[in-house]
């Protein structure tokens, strides 16, 4: 086969390295995200207008705050929490470096998207959960996440792929990854086969990605 006589122009086992950096960033930053994400969708339902917490002055700030750090470009928002991500890890270069800004900005763009879903939640379930006596958690434990997970695990894909593009664009300020691969060797060397390799690996954990997203959707709506 033709790639039998390819020879690499860097080590493979630093596109190894690479893509298991990538990969702890983006799973550790989605973990924050989802058990951070929920919660925070959760609090914007219940206090909304008609929520059984409503309270307009605290979802009003809530909402302030979402809305102000999704304004906010992943790349500037990096350079920004520069002094946090040090006081934090100890250091603003490397991989736990870019963990910091990549879960405070993935966070609450998973927020918004839960909080779609728990929306489209029947108000007719609610109800009825309220007639029967059911507690508060209780509805949003056997109605509000039950209903809305389908949706929920399909936004959570959506802030997989984005975060796996943010990964790749932290590799600008030293973060590692294939992103801080494809910029040192293939953009600044000039060298097209890193960036070739680099975005195929990117393209084929984005593939990965959404075919186990939808494979879990389509299993929840069928329970």
């Amino acid at each position: 086969m033709w790639f039998e006589n390819l020879t690499l122009s860097i080590p493979a086992e630093r596109y190894w390295q690479a893509l298991l950096d990538t990969l702890m960033m983006v799973g550790v930053s989605s973990a924050v995200a989802f058990l951070a994400g929920i919660p925070l969708a959760l609090l914007l339902i219940v206090t909304a207008p008609g929520g059984f917490l409503q309270s307009p002055t605290t979802n009003r700030l809530l909402g302030y705050v979402v809305n102000g750090f999704r304004a906010v470009p992943f790349i500037v928002l990096l350079v920004a929490l520069i002094p946090f991500t040090r006081y934090v890890v100890g250091t603003t270069i490397g991989v736990w470096a870019a963990i910091v800004p990549l879960a405070i900005s993935s966070t609450p763009f998973f927020a918004r998207i839960a909080e779609v879903s728990l929306r489209e939640v029947d108000p007719g379930l609610i109800e009825a959960a309220q007639a029967m006596g059911c507690k508060k958690w209780h509805i949003v434990r056997h109605v509000y996440l039950p209903e809305a997970m389908p949706g929920i695990i399909g936004g959570f894909t959506i802030t997989l792929v984005a975060l796996i593009s943010s990964s790749a664009m932290a590799g600008a300020v030293g973060a590692g990854g294939l992103g801080d691969l494809a910029i040192r060797y293939g953009y600044q060397r000039f060298d097209t086969q890193v960036m070739v390799i680099v975005i195929v690996l990117l393209i084929a954990m984005v593939t990965v990605v959404q075919y186990l997203g939808d494979r879990c959707v389509r299993w929840l709506r069928t329970r």
